[in-house]
């Protein structure tokens, strides 16, 4: 992650502690996520548990592509996944369904763990142009 990276990391940890107080937080497994739920964590002074539910779209062969070196490799997967992306898979790797599917287990599961109580999901974000699709 980069230094502004982990200082956004920081400044939601002390949101976070200073406004609610967690009893649990789980992460997505990928490095960037680990180190945000590692930071509110530490400020929350809990436990961070990874999952593998909220786990990035695996996007296969085109993970750690550039948005202009997928859409030169393969242009008409790539038009597709910006209209009707709940028609594509990633070559090599997931659907939208299959994250909507693995998120949706997530977001069922966890609220019957913690009935009572606060936690934290830390997953991803949208990707833009420019930028590896997956860095983690």
């Amino acid at each position: 992650m980069t230094e502004r990276g982990n200082a956004e990391a920081r400044a939601v940890a002390r949101r976070i502690e200073s406004k609610w107080r967690p009893e649990k937080i789980y992460t997505s497994p990928l490095s960037r996520c680990l180190a945000t739920g590692g930071a509110i964590a530490t400020a929350c002074s809990i436990e961070a548990q990874s999952i593998e539910q909220l786990n990035d779209i695996n996007y296969g062969t085109w993970q750690m592509k550039s948005h202009e070196e997928m859409a030169a490799a393969e242009p008409r997967l790539y038009a597709i996944w910006f209209v009707a992306p709940h028609l594509m898979r990633f070559p090599g790797g997931d659907s939208l369904q299959e994250l909507v599917s693995r998120s949706a287990d997530a977001l069922r599961l966890i609220p019957e763990r913690h009935r009572d109580g606060t936690v934290v999901l830390v997953s991803h974000d949208r990707h833009q142009p420019g930028t590896p699709v997956a860095n983690g």
